[in-house]
């Protein structure tokens, strides 16, 4: 096999740039999605959810949520759960949600409330 380029064994260690942000460019479009969504009064647009509950489980904050449905859109991602898995692959939605991933059942949700 040495006339072919081999990859690197999947048991190596690697260093890759700790701050997530070193790999989204800075003109990347989500950083506008980040900036747009928090300028945005939530509250003030009807949003629910924007004072969370005293009880129960922590919800995400509907800024997050909208945030995913934003870069979904601008990229052509309808579904729900295709949105979901991009979520846990994409370095861009990583960057962009601060590491969260909703389910499919609860931006589905949120798409529909």
């Amino acid at each position: 096999m040495k006339r072919f380029v081999i990859g690197e064994s999947r048991s190596q260690s690697t260093l890759f740039p700790e701050l997530l942000d070193d790999y989204v460019a800075e003109d990347n479009p989500v950083r506008v999605i980040d900036v747009f969504v928090d300028e945005l009064d939530m509250r003030e647009l009807g949003f629910s959810g924007v004072d969370p509950q005293a009880t129960g489980r922590p919800a995400y904050h509907p800024a997050m949520l909208l945030k995913l449905y934003v870069y979904g859109y601008l990229n052509r991602i309808q579904s729900s759960r295709r949105l979901e898995r991009e979520s846990q692959r994409n370095v861009e939605l990583m960057w962009l949600t601060g590491r969260l991933m909703p389910d499919f059942k609860t931006i589905a949700d949120f798409r529909k409330k």
